[in-house]
């Protein structure tokens, strides 16, 4: 099993310089905002031809259409897990949860209880799986058509992958892998789920908000200008708790049930939670870095082996660069926002609850250009939540026929944040080709409840294996 000490000449001799698509090509996924410029300024020039669009070709409706039905099977059934498995029931007609999947047989049986109480529906004994294998019972044998993924994101490669060879269509929740051998093999079996007319959308829920999606078209119509550079920004309170090793468990078990406390399991807050605001700016741009300059601290956790705090300096294609700051530290600033700089304007990303005045464009003169209008939005939709609408499109384009996958591009966003996290880990610049050819694996081969050498899980020192 590999730790998080970075020896570079051990990362760049495993690298095998393999490179990838620095863009992203337009998916099947809406199109209209009203625009704010002046009438009597210059035409805009458009950033990329309108078809060359990655949005929804359609206004994202507020429910799904109606078709065959479509039983579900959740594999991971902690807080996302459940949350999923509300939101798929809430996405349409004819959907149903029919199986439950989780290590642990007390999160299937909280999970059980939300469903039953908060949406009557009963999972039946035999339809619960157990067990770190338990997702590969739950797709051979309880008879689903979708599969939602909701484990620890260090498990998305191995799960995606049995999904898929099963036929089975998949949403999966953000990040794709923690590690580069983790995200060539979602990028792998992402095309071969193309190749199979599977439908398979990610947990990056801003590609179906509606405020996002029209800042993208005003983005790309030229509305800002070229762009120059951005600031992406999730400094936030500490969501991590600890809970202490309890008689009878093993070292994995432990590790999982604190499962975001370690860089194995979940990236580090970096990838499991910054890779929202770094996906925009690679959406927006229309590409990934060619090189990440990083630093981290620790000084507030007392368990893991993760950071508190990250800073990192992306430059992209076009000596365009983008600064990603990410903290989790109580009793700070707390801001979760994009701002991407062009040369005739600037927009503001985020959300009404973490963002003072989000989603809208200001000239260099800080006039405004443009604005989402929230309240248009909500006179018109009964459904406003991303985390819903993911599973709307989700369903339509199975129901269609549709085949689609999201995993690369969510792939690639998520490479970006492990480039910055060992940039930081190491203290040595990282370049996009190092890092997609890079051999480095956390998850342990022997994926089973067992104990491990936990001296080998030691907190990252930038420079001490150089």
């Amino acid at each position: 099993m590999n730790t998080n000490s970075i020896n570079r000449r051990e990362f760049l001799s495993n690298a095998a310089m393999m490179g990838a698509a620095g863009t992203f090509g337009a998916s099947s996924l809406f199109t209209s905002c009203e625009n704010g410029s002046d009438s009597r300024e210059p035409a805009l020039v458009a950033l990329r031809p309108e078809a060359e669009w990655n949005i929804p070709k359609e206004v994202l409706p507020d429910k799904a259409r109606d078709g065959a039905p479509l039983k579900a099977g959740i594999i991971g059934c902690g807080g996302r897990g459940s949350g999923a498995a509300q939101n798929f029931l809430d996405a349409g007609p004819n959907l149903s949860v029919v199986a439950l999947s989780d290590p642990f047989t007390d999160r299937i049986e909280s999970c059980r209880k939300t469903l039953k109480n908060e949406r009557q529906v009963d999972i039946p004994d035999d339809k619960c799986f157990s067990g770190i294998d338990g997702y590969k019972k739950l797709i051979d044998s309880a008879g689903v058509d979708v599969v939602i993924l909701a484990t620890p994101p260090g498990f998305r490669p191995i799960h995606f992958k049995y999904a898929v060879d099963a036929g089975k269509h998949v949403f999966m929740e953000k990040p794709m892998a923690v590690d580069p051998v983790g995200i060539r093999s979602i990028i792998a079996d992402s095309r071969k789920a193309v190749a199979q007319g599977l439908c398979v959308i990610t947990g990056t829920q801003r590609h179906h908000q509606r405020c996002y999606i029209e800042s993208y078209k005003q983005v790309q119509s030229g509305m800002i200008g070229e762009i120059v550079s951005g600031n992406v920004y999730w400094n936030g309170t500490a969501p991590w708790s600890h809970q202490a090793k309890e008689p009878g468990w093993t070292d994995v078990e432990w590790m999982l049930r604190n499962w975001f406390n370690w860089t194995w399991l979940s990236g580090d807050h970096i990838v499991e939670q910054h890779i929202h605001n770094l996906d925009i700016f690679n959406w927006f741009f229309g590409g990934t870095p060619t090189k990440a300059t990083a630093f981290g601290a620790r000084h507030r956790r007392t368990s893991g082996d993760q950071y508190d705090l990250f800073s990192v300096d992306y430059l992209y294609p076009g000596d365009v660069n983008l600064h990603s700051m990410c903290r989790q530290i109580n009793g700070c600033t707390s801001l979760v926002q994009e701002v991407i700089k062009g040369t005739k304007g600037i927009w503001y990303g985020g959300d009404t609850w973490g963002c003072i005045d989000p989603q809208r464009i200001v000239d260099h003169k800080g006039n405004l250009l443009w604005r989402f209008d929230f309240n248009k939005e909500k006179a018109e939709h009964q459904q406003t939540a991303a985390i819903v609408l993911e599973h709307v499109n989700w369903v339509n384009h199975i129901r269609d026929k549709q085949p689609v996958s999201q995993a690369e591009e969510t792939a690639l966003s998520t490479l970006t944040a492990i480039m910055g996290r060992i940039s930081a880990y190491a203290g040595l610049d990282v370049t996009w080709e190092e890092v997609m050819g890079s051999q480095l694996s956390l998850v342990p081969e022997d994926l089973t409840f067992k104990n491990l050498d936990m001296s080998e899980f030691t907190i990252p020192v930038p420079g001490k294996d150089v």
